[in-house]
């Protein structure tokens, strides 16, 4: 056994292929996670609203906003990165003004495709290349806390006929798209942030309803899918989705034939609370075909990343962890990574933004740090 404390960089930068940090809450770039990107080296990172200025004019932040992502690009050593961010409409939105605030997707679900595209145009002209949308949960919760309005519709048909243009739109712009949350966030009663939702619902039941819009952006072409933190006792008893390898493997991969990459929702959150204590939670994640883990440093210390990398090489090299899965799961993050466009931060015209705000309902109430 190697210990974890003399491992050799490389193999920890190996293990980081499978791993998607959120930065502390600063526009520029902490000394923690600068020497945390610079060891792991992620594949991706996720930024949130703390990540802006939004005490500037736009022509100011953005000048402050081009220099995270350079730094971020120089600290990772990447060739390829992903530079993600929430970006849904409603309360989801972390970016300052003039970048358009469109209402809920429910609002302009019938705008979709126009609406991906202005998303599309104005993230990639920040540098960002990855957004976590749409969400193709269905609202059929009334007392749901979470998603609600979030969703396109109260159907699969509503939400398979508004998500799918709207993909297309938006990475016609080179911004790619995360669908969430697998299997179905919609009729839970317990936000995930706060605690674990736990469904009675079986799996024909998932098939009925919650699956269809997966299986529909699978069929289409989707490459990446985030996982839920939700426990289905009547198909796994012992593992919520996010650690499932029926969910994952079987239901995901084999029933749907899904080659795309997965990645879990944040493991710091209410749901997950004491699932990742241990680091070898990470090579449970990767066993059951996930892809990559979402470490954020709003819920958890994102320093943890390093021990759970530390834990996957040491499996491997204990022979504990099937190389041939890996190898897998690598090959299916380095396919999405060569898909992704290395967008450069640009200033856009005023025009665009009134074009956009034209497009469908706005939203003018607070944003949140995270939903």
């Amino acid at each position: 056994m190697i210990e974890v404390n003399r491992m050799p960089r490389d193999a920890i930068a190996s293990a980081g292929t499978h791993f998607l940090i959120g930065l502390k809450p600063s526009p520029v770039l902490d000394d923690h996670d600068r020497a945390l990107l610079s060891s792991l080296r992620p594949a991706g990172v996720i930024l949130f609203k703390s990540n802006f200025r939004h005490d500037l004019p736009y022509e100011a932040w953005l000048e402050s906003h081009a220099r995270l992502i350079a730094d971020i690009r120089a600290a990772t050593g990447r060739e390829r990165m992903l530079i993600a961010i929430d970006n849904e409409g409603g309360r989801v939105c972390r970016t300052p003004p003039p970048l358009t605030r469109f209402a809920y997707a429910a609002r302009w679900a019938e705008h979709s495709a126009e609406v991906g595209r202005a998303m599309g145009r104005e993230l990639s002209s920040l540098g960002i290349n990855l957004n976590f949308a749409p969400v193709l949960d269905i609202h059929t919760n009334p007392d749901n806390p979470v998603i609600g309005p979030r969703a396109f519709g109260t159907t699969p048909e509503a939400v398979i006929a508004a998500a799918l243009p709207f993909i297309e739109a938006m990475q016609a712009e080179k911004v790619l798209a995360c669908g969430k949350h697998f299997p179905g966030h919609g009729d839970t009663s317990i936000d995930s942030h706060l605690g674990l939702p736990s469904q009675t619902l079986g799996l024909d039941g998932l098939r009925a309803r919650e699956l269809k819009p997966f299986a529909a952006a699978i069929k289409a072409g989707l490459s990446m899918i985030m996982t839920s933190h939700i426990l289905y006792p009547s198909i796994d008893p012992d593992n919520p989705v996010t650690l499932s390898h029926r969910f994952l493997t079987g239901i995901l991969r084999e029933e749907h034939g899904y080659e795309g990459v997965a990645v879990s929702d944040d493991i710091g959150m209410g749901a997950m609370k004491g699932v990742f204590d241990k680091p070898e939670s990470a090579v449970r994640l990767l066993e059951s075909g996930c892809d990559m883990v979402m470490v954020c440093a709003h819920f958890t210390d994102s320093g943890r990343a390093k021990g759970f990398a530390q834990a996957i090489v040491a499996a491997i090299n204990e022979g504990r962890l099937d190389p041939g899965i890996l190898a897998r799961s690598k090959a299916r993050i380095e396919a999405l990574l060569d898909r992704a466009a290395t967008n450069e931060v640009e200033l856009l015209p005023e025009s665009i933004f009134r074009a956009h705000a034209g497009i469908g309902a706005l939203y003018e109430a607070a944003t949140v740090e995270v939903v």
